[in-house]
């Protein structure tokens, strides 16, 4: 006869292994690596193609490819590779879409010896949030955080947070006004601002001549509001 500990084991062994592959995990790919269904390109110009599992944007001027949905509160994830030379990207969310313009909060992906990478830049609108600096941030309440921002990304985890030449995963998390910025593991931006609950998800190309910006697991969790 099996003692009651090992039909305790045989049974949890049971339930672990009913559990479906995945259920620990709700969040939706938002691009099949097949195709760009579900995205569009809002500007005459850029280029937007599937290699393999990725996105490839190639542009001789900035553009940003954008989700056809929009999304409010969510954890979005991503992984981004850098062309070597002159190179800058990041990943829209809650964004407005135009005819050739997209603008908003932007995750920054900086390839510069700036080292600003996962900090919150307002694209179109109020430039940095996320660190503020006087002369490149038009907006007060983010110049009050100045010094804090900058001594938060002259730590040296936060300054290394990029992997220059190698792929860099990007989580970003957004419930109410709550703001927070992921680069490989490392908490880059917490921030809160009342200007956009909604909007789209996009990709960017800075606009280099002739780079190449990848991009790659896309996916987005979204959040219910208590």
């Amino acid at each position: 006869m099996k003692s009651p500990r090992n039909r305790i084991s045989v049974a949890l062994l049971l339930a672990i292994a009913c559990i479906p592959l995945g259920a620990e995990d709700s969040s939706i790919a938002l691009f099949n690596g097949k195709d760009l269904s579900g995205w569009k390109n809002p500007y005459e110009w850029g280029k937007a193609e599937v290699v393999g599992d990725e996105i490839h944007l190639t542009a001789d001027k900035k553009f940003f490819l954008v989700t056809e949905a929009q999304y409010a509160d969510f954890v979005f994830e991503g992984e981004v590779h850098l062309p070597e030379g002159q190179a800058n990207s990041g990943f829209m969310f809650r964004c407005h879409v135009e005819p050739n313009k997209v603008y908003g909060y932007q995750a920054e992906i900086d390839g510069s010896d700036r080292r600003w990478s996962g900090g919150l830049y307002d694209e179109g609108r109020n430039k940095w949030l996320w660190p503020s600096q006087k002369g490149r941030t038009n907006v007060e309440a983010a110049l009050a955080h100045e010094t804090e921002s900058q001594a938060h990304f002259k730590k040296p985890e936060v300054r290394d947070a990029l992997k220059r030449n190698d792929w860099n995963h990007i989580r970003i998390t957004c419930r109410g006004n709550s703001i927070k910025i992921e680069l490989n593991g490392v908490v880059t931006t917490e921030y809160t601002d009342d200007t956009d609950a909604k909007g789209f998800i996009g990709i960017q190309h800075h606009g280099e001549k002739g780079q190449t910006y990848r991009f790659r697991n896309l996916k987005i969790k979204e959040l219910t509001t208590p």
